[in-house]
This record gives structure tokens, sequence and C-alpha cells, in this order.
């Protein structure tokens, strides 16, 4: 799946011009976390909940918080930045300017790890200069959401399959034990015999297992090496 195909479009979205009470009040009345902001159909910022967060209005602008006495010697001082940002009336004085944005045609595990990596909550979707979207955490979740509702409707594989494909995954795993281990798959039950090295092996089995449509339960029945009775 692509940004094309999960994203919210239109998109709702404001001017650098735009009031930031109203601002709040859209992110409050449409629930949303975050909205672009356009000037003359381009994309210039972004301003999220957390650009909101320390606010004079509700007491919880930082500025008037006393500094230390070492910050006051050696003129280290981010008030007047944070000033504007508490206390300025339009976005564009509490815009995020550096937008993290991605094409319609991106992957969305390439937008997942966008996310995580910036710690953000959105990405905007940009064809050219052009917005078209955005794909938000809570589109991904619908997406897994969809994606296994799919799944319960298709008609289940055949037991050779599953251990077909099962196999194919546990094959390209350096944790699998190739020769010491083995798979049996009946009535969409996986059976796993033979040895395993660790407890983490067993649970990566299994959810590898899972992993797999058709899959019904998994059953480990591997003894672990240290269990093994000691040679003498």
């Amino acid at each position: 799946m692509k940004a094309k195909d999960i994203m919210t479009s239109p998109v709702i979205a404001v001017t650098p011009d735009t009031p930031v009470r109203e601002i709040a009040a859209l992110l409050f009345e449409r629930r949303i976390s975050g909205v672009p902001v356009l000037q003359d159909g381009r994309l210039v910022g972004l301003v999220s909940e957390a650009d909101l967060l320390h606010r004079h209005e509700i007491g919880t602008d930082r500025v008037a918080q006393p500094r230390s006495w070492w910050l006051r010697l050696f003129n280290v001082d981010s008030t007047p930045a944070e000033y504007v940002k508490s206390h300025a009336t339009r976005a564009r004085d509490v815009m995020v300017h550096e937008v993290v944005s991605v094409a319609p045609d991106t992957p969305i595990a390439e937008i997942a790890s966008l996310l995580e990596t910036h710690g953000i909550k959105r990405v905007p979707v940009l064809r050219g200069a052009q917005l078209v979207g955005i794909v938000s955490r809570g589109n991904l979740v619908q997406a897994l959401a969809v994606m296994s509702q799919s799944a319960v409707r298709v008609t289940p594989p055949s037991d050779q399959a599953i251990r077909g494909r099962l196999l194919e995954e546990l094959e390209r795993q350096p944790w699998w034990g190739r020769v010491s281990s083995s798979v049996i798959v009946s009535g969409g039950v996986v059976h796993y015999w033979g040895m395993v090295n660790s407890d983490d092996e067993r649970d990566a089995a299994r959810v590898a297992a899972e992993n797999v449509p058709g899959v019904r339960h998994v059953e480990d029945h591997r003894f672990e090496y240290q269990d093994l009775p000691a040679m003498v």
C-alpha cells in the first residue's frame, strides 16, 4: 500500500495569517492534531497541538520562569523565541517551517519509518508542489484494521500452501534452526518439532507463523538444548 491509498483528502488547511485561536478551535472541532499552512497554494508550514502547548492565555508559557545565574552570565537566552511562540496571534509565528512530506506513491512502510524517526504524527502528501492529502498515524492504524478484516474474508489456503509460505519466511531468518527444527501443518495448526535455542527463538517462530494467512493456532513441541540431560 502507498500514501495515496490511505491518505486523508481533501485536507483541512490554514493560511499564515489564520489566527491562533481559530486554529485551536479547528483542531478541537475537527478532532485533528495538526493542520498544514498554505500560502498561494504552496505548503509553507504546519501547526500541530505541540506548537500550542505553551500559551500565555492558559498560563502554560515558560517565559516567566526564572533562569539560573549561569544562563544569565553567558547570555544564554531563548526567551525571545519562546515569547513569540507563546504570545503570537497568527499561524506564521507558531508554525513549523521545515515540514517532512511524502509523495503519493511513497510506500506506507517508509511513511511509518519517517513518523518514528522524526517523532511526528503526520506527513503531508505532495504531488509536485500541490498538497493532495495527509497521512497520520491514525491512517496507518486504519490501514491495518482494513487489511485484517480483508484477510478474514479470504478463503483459507491449504495446509501445504501455509507450510510453504511459512518455510519461505523462516528460511530468510538467521535465527531459524534449519537442521534442528521441522514444521508440520495440519488443519491450519502449525506444529514445530525438534530443538530450539531459547524462548526468544520460540516466540519469533510463533510470530512468523501467526503472520501467515490461514494459520489458526501454533504449537511448539521443541525442546531447548539446556533441557537435554548432561552427557556423562
